[in-house]
């Protein structure tokens, strides 16, 4: 090489007094920076350009291309530099090396460009320009997509540098399959967690920011992330919850945040005796719910009196809210109640409460009691006594009956006393 550049370092020496040495380090730098210069200038203006343009994809070529360009330009020049000094300081090592130092640069240049295409076609997908409308791709898929596709680039690119560095790449893969093995079985349940991951990202049964459960776990909550082994979901008490990915694929899971509809299943019950006005209140119930701004009249809307229950007469109502939301549903659903409650009002009906009746039987049949025997004024009279008098109680009644016994079992002398006494 110093062969070729010698006659163009005498020429520029005699024509400039530039020391020979300069010459060939200060063409490599002109070089670089025109290069440099350039590659701005044209990659600026070709973007804005073509942000213009119908295709999707050209301008974000030309993003990605831009940084590993501009580094590029300016590594080979510092090999080429370096390589230069190496040959005039007579360095076998770093002479003989250059062009292996050359081509990993290169190999790094090219798996980076990749890597940032692909970063840049994720974003895309993601959010689509709106000068090119189209159905947006699911964040968390396209994040997986780019990872997957920005982990074979490194592996490719990590093959080519080994090959590059003297390395057997037939020994490597024999190598790799045997440690494949071991290192399978070893780590089984992370690999069943990885290829988990991939299955969500694939079959895609819910997303960052979803709201899922399950009825085989004890699983539900909203889905923060979702990784290559561990799925992290915000419980409703704001506790974080990890499931390994291999979990998803031996459970069911339902995601609540797909709904179309949010339902309203309610039974109202009537009382027993607004029998004849439970039709007139089904009517009223069914035109307030078809008239009502909330409820979705192109899906399902039943009622209807459903059964006779064990204290009420039981009044179905099934219909959907428009809205998913949680906090409006349950505004709506408040508002049809206190219409139903209304209504049923307004029939001249009650809703029902629980009671019962209980029938007390005599506990003596065929007895009368010695009052029943009376005259009812003597029946009157002895239940309401006048004002004044005091109502006669057992122990008068109880004295007056005993006071003749004692009189004759005392004798004519007792009577003379008690007459006696008397006066």
């Amino acid at each position: 090489m110093l062969e070729l550049l010698s006659p163009l370092e005498q020429w520029v020496e005699t024509r400039t007094g530039l020391p020979a040495p300069l010459v060939t380090p200060a063409v490599i730098l002109v070089v670089a920076l025109a290069a440099d210069l350039f590659t701005r200038l044209v990659i600026w203006r070709s973007v804005h350009l073509l942000e213009k343009t119908r295709n999707r994809w050209d301008d974000t070529l030309l993003l990605a291309l831009r940084r590993p360009l501009w580094v590029s330009i300016w590594g080979i020049a510092v090999i080429a530099l370096a390589a230069l000094a190496a040959q005039r300081l007579d360095n076998a090592w770093l002479t003989g090396h250059a062009p292996t130092a050359l081509w990993l640069f290169v190999l790094a240049m090219i798996g980076w460009f990749g890597i940032r295409l692909t970063r840049q076609i994720e974003r895309r997908l993601v959010f689509p320009p709106a000068r090119h409308p189209g159905t947006p791709l699911d964040a968390s898929t396209a994040s997986a997509i780019s990872k997957l596709v920005g982990a074979t680039i490194l592996t490719l690119v990590t093959l080519a540098a080994l090959q590059a560095l003297g390395m057997s790449l037939s020994g490597l893969l024999a190598f790799g399959g045997v440690g494949g093995l071991v290192v399978g079985f070893a780590a089984r349940n992370v690999l069943a967690n990885f290829f988990g991951g991939l299955a969500i990202h694939l079959d895609n049964p819910f997303k960052v920011g979803d709201w899922i459960c399950s009825p085989d776990r004890e699983i539900e909550g909203v889905v923060e992330d979702i990784g290559w082994r561990l799925t992290r979901i915000r419980t409703f008490d704001s506790r974080p919850l990890y499931v390994p990915n291999m979990i998803f694929g031996s459970i069911a899971v339902v995601n609540p945040s797909r709904m179309l509809n949010r339902r309203i299943h309610e039974s109202v019950g009537l009382r027993y005796r607004d029998l004849d006005r439970i039709g007139d209140v089904v009517g009223r119930i069914r035109t307030m719910l078809e008239q009502h701004e909330g409820i979705d009249r192109d899906n399902l809307l039943l009622v209807n009196f459903q059964t006779y229950g064990a204290y009420s007469l039981d009044i179905l109502i099934h219909a959907y809210t428009r809205t998913t939301d949680w906090g409006e549903h349950q505004a709506i659903k408040q508002e049809v109640l206190l219409r139903v409650a209304d209504i049923v009002d307004e029939a001249g009906a009650a809703i029902a409460m629980p009671a019962r009746e209980l029938h007390m039987a005599d506990p003596f049949p065929g007895q009368a009691s010695a009052t029943d025997d009376r005259e009812p004024n003597q029946q009157e009279a002895h239940a309401h006594p006048t004002r004044g008098e005091r109502p006669p109680s057992t122990l008068d009644t109880s004295r007056r009956q005993s006071a003749p016994e004692e009189r004759r079992a005392r004798g004519p002398l007792a009577r003379d006393t008690d007459q006696d006494a008397d006066v």
